[in-house]
């Protein structure tokens, strides 16, 4: 009986053996197991070669090749620690502790302008600068050179020798309204190009902090570090902006980014290309926007205009007769609501041109001859 016993436990031991050795590598072999079924899927009808519904594929594929990495280099000294100033310590050691120049490596975006080799991009990205490196969207890489810069637009001009470039299409960024879809196309934190896609949120910010003359388009397409002097497209590809910040606590993107409108990129770019700078309009004044407080104590209704708090001697505008304290409500009969409009449009006046301004004195209006002189350049 025993005998019998340990046969049938090696004999079952046996064949579970052999069950799981086929189950594991050829369970076909296994009657009971049925074979695989084909599952049964739909497809669209749609050819690979038609229109997505949707998509901004061809406004991408229009506009990509011409946006831009820049790579620059800059030459940062070292602070050194006081000690080493000290006449006694460099009597003994002489000057082998000065500071040390460290060069650090900064990226940034640009835009093609033209086939010829001229970019656009920002003056942040560029400033200091000692070295600029463009890599193109077909990775062929070129050194360039600065044309030329305005700190107070932030935008910049650079020159590449080469020819036959994608050169952007400019639309018609005056035309832009809220809530248009708009495409940002640049390199954020040196991935690699990137596209984001969101819509325009406000049109001419001013008053964000960032430069002397402002009129961005605010938008909720993602902009992060590296997007900085990238394009900001319609949804034809068409080039509306320059992207130039974001509002930002932890240094990413958090849906507000600012470009600085084409049609006032262009006006810079082609007075920066014909004489490597900027001419603007200058009055020689100061001024301050109107509250409620300073309305109420000049005894006026409106908080229209904006007020001069000084005038610089013998500047255009002291030459004219304009004093602290009047308030400038128009330029050639054209309002003025505030001081960002005001230093907008002077900085748009030719110098040397006679403009007639309006000003508010004592209650009563009077219209003042001034001749617009030039800015001074701005460090």
């Amino acid at each position: 009986m025993y005998r019998l016993w340990l046969t049938f436990a090696q004999t079952a031991t046996i064949l579970l053996a052999i069950y799981f050795v086929v189950s594991t590598l050829r369970p076909e072999l296994l009657p009971w197991r049925s074979p695989h079924k084909l599952v049964t899927i739909k497809e669209t009808a749609t050819p690979l070669n038609e229109p997505r519904p949707n998509s901004y594929y061809d406004a991408v594929k229009r506009a990509m090749p011409s946006v831009v990495n820049i790579f620059t280099r800059q030459d940062i000294k070292e602070s050194a620690h006081p000690l080493l100033s000290d006449p006694i310590f460099q009597r003994f050691f002489g000057d082998q502790f000065e500071p040390r120049t460290r060069r650090r490596s900064n990226l940034g975006s640009g835009v093609i302008v033209s086939t010829d080799g001229y970019i656009l991009t920002n003056h942040h990205v560029i400033e200091s600068a000692v070295e600029m490196e463009i890599a193109l969207s077909d990775e062929r890489k070129i050194e360039a050179k600065l044309v030329g810069s305005d700190p107070e637009t932030d935008l910049a001009v650079l020159k590449i020798d080469m020819q036959n470039l994608p050169a952007i299409t400019f639309g018609h960024s005056e035309q832009a309204k809220i809530g248009d879809v708009v495409l940002a196309i640049g390199n954020p934190f040196g991935v690699g190009q990137s596209v984001t896609m969101g819509i325009i949120g406000a049109l001419g910010r001013t008053k964000v902090g960032i430069n002397t003359f402002e009129n961005f388009i605010q938008t909720d397409a993602a902009v992060n570090p590296g997007n900085s002097g990238g394009a900001l497209t319609d949804t034809q590809g068409n080039l509306i902006g320059i992207n130039t910040a974001i509002y930002s606590r932890s240094g990413g993107s958090l849906g507000i980014g600012f470009a600085i409108p084409v049609h006032i990129a262009k006006t810079i770019m082609e007075q920066i290309i014909q004489t490597g700078g900027v001419v603007r309009g200058w009055l020689g004044i100061s001024m301050q926007d109107m509250t409620k407080e300073l309305a109420d104590s000049f005894n006026l209704n409106s908080t229209t205009g904006a007020l001069i708090a000084s005038v610089l001697k013998d500047g255009p505008a002291d030459r004219a007769g304009v004093k602290p304290g009047d308030i400038m409500i128009a330029i050639e009969d054209k309002p003025i609501h505030n001081t960002s409009e005001l230093l907008n449009k002077v900085a748009a006046l030719s110098p040397g041109k006679t403009i007639t301004v309006t000003i508010q004195r004592g209650g009563k209006q009077k219209a003042v001859q001034i001749e617009v002189g030039t800015r001074p350049a701005q460090m």
